[in-house]
């Protein structure tokens, strides 16, 4: 009877021990734990064996050598750095999958140097006591947007959940039926304002709400009425929405604060963009609203955080809620938001110091020059391997922002010869660093807006790598 070859195959398998005795494995132990190498070892000899019983794996995979490249790769794949920098060529600014806003080097400076040393987070210096936390982003967002008092925490979510947590927990939210969203995550609005306590009063339509139809749901239990910025979507067609100037006179007729989530939290003006005119945090605190809040990683352009700005009493309501000390912002966060906002303070308004604001308002010459340059070192190196032009196309805001905001401007349109250009975007998603691309039409697209410092220089090898390995 003949002899199983996989039995064969199985016995040629070296020993735990004999596999930890082997010198090669030095590197590795320099790297690593002795326990977490023996366990590589244990687990990658285990995993080979299941492949021979399966058949995907021969004599070849059985050698020493091949059984400790089996245990760094191992290695690398469980505790490697998981969070990786991509190249985003999608021409969307805000990409949320991506990391949202992009940081700059004056920003990742001041991380750094609160990072590697101690600080007065919570330390006045003047008094020689404890401070308070927010002390330090408070007169940077009060000089910069108008308003009387802000407070920062960890997301937007969080400063509209500790918003209504303080101001309405018990008591009911007039909203319009219409502003009632979910945006990614499943984040909803009721959802929020259920987990604060508030209870939520919706009046109007999906597509018409009307002054009287807050009017009429104003009572003894009414809190506040809030305003909800649309985010990623837009209502169209035969449509009404009440005016802030509107919302704000209702609310003080009524003895009620009036509070707006804005959302993207925009602190210039994009209508000389070419994008549709967007609410800034400046105009809606100086129609007066009591309360608005915006994230500090969308249009703002800075680190994940949610900023509350707005009259003094209730914010300061806020900062004392309990609610507020889970919701706070960490030592490096805070650190990179306070940078951010103090880019808004030099004499350009925060265009070459914040890169989302300095890819929005790039120009059209300096786009169709970067694409240019772009198609013509990418023709040099890929040759017949594809057929490259730059043809005009349509990129995003993103991240929620300007729903309808559409940024013009020219893409670098690779038509591979060889194989399909789904082939070939997977060979660049896969790349070191990999290149997050488009498909259209069986074609790759590379927007050069979203592209940063010297990325451009990179890609055509990375092209050229892609093409080889689909």
């Amino acid at each position: 009877m003949e002899k199983d070859p996989r039995h064969m195959l199985l016995r040629s398998i070296p020993s735990v021990d004999r596999v930890l005795a082997e010198p090669e494995l030095a590197p590795l132990r320099e790297r690593y734990a002795e326990e977490i190498v023996k366990r590589a070892v244990r687990r990658s000899l285990d995993l080979l064996r299941e492949e021979i019983l399966h058949e995907r794996a021969g004599e070849s995979d059985c050698d020493t050598a091949a059984i400790l490249g089996r245990i760094s790769r191992y290695l690398d794949e469980q505790l490697g750095p998981k969070l990786k920098t991509v190249i985003n060529a999608t021409g969307v600014v805000v990409h949320t999958n991506l990391g949202r806003a992009p940081l700059s080097d004056r920003v990742v400076n001041r991380i750094a140097e609160i990072a590697r040393t101690y600080s007065n987070l919570e330390y006045d210096l003047a008094e020689g006591s404890r401070g308070e936390r927010n002390s330090h982003l408070r007169t940077l967002i009060e000089e910069l947007t108008g308003a009387e008092a802000a407070i920062a925490v960890n997301n937007n979510a969080a400063a509209v959940l500790l918003a209504l947590s303080t101001l309405a927990s018990g008591r009911e939210v007039v909203v319009s039926r219409g502003e009632l969203i979910e945006i990614g995550g499943s984040f909803r609005i009721p959802d929020v304002m259920a987990q604060s306590g508030a209870i939520l009063r919706e009046v109007g339509t999906t597509n018409r709400t009307h002054p009287k139809d807050y009017v009429q749901a104003i009572n003894e239990r009414t809190a506040l009425i809030l305003k909800v910025h649309p985010s990623n979507y837009q209502v169209v067609g035969f449509t009404r929405e009440v005016s802030l100037e509107d919302l704000v006179a209702i609310a003080r007729e009524s003895g009620i604060p009036c509070m707006m989530d804005l959302g993207s939290g925009c602190l210039m003006d994009l209508s000389r963009y070419g994008l549709p005119g967007e609410t800034t945090v400046q105009e809606a605190l100086a129609l007066g609203v009591d309360v608005v809040t915006f994230s500090g990683d969308k249009l703002l352009g800075g680190p994940q955080a949610g900023i509350i700005t707005g009259r003094r009493d209730l914010v300061e309501r806020m900062r004392k809620n309990q609610l507020a000390r889970a919701l706070r912002l960490d030592k490096l966060t805070m650190a990179a938001l306070e940078a951010t906002i103090e880019e808004y303070t030099r004499p350009d308004g925060g265009l070459s110091g914040i890169p989302v604001a300095e890819m929005i308002s790039r120009s059209p010459q300096k786009l169709q020059k970067a694409a240019e340059s772009l198609a013509e070192a990418l023709r040099r190196r890929l040759g017949e391997q594809a057929r490259i032009s730059v043809e005009q196309g349509v990129g995003r805001v993103g991240g929620g922002s300007l729903p309808m905001g559409e940024l013009h401007g020219p893409r670098v349109v690779i038509r591979p010869t060889g194989v399909s250009a789904a082939r070939m975007e997977k060979g660049l998603r896969l790349g070191r660093p990999p290149v997050i691309a488009m498909v259209r039409e069986d074609a790759v697209l590379l927007d050069p807006r979203t592209l940063l410092q010297d990325q451009a220089g990179l890609i055509p090898e990375l092209a050229a790598q892609a093409l080889t390995v689909a």
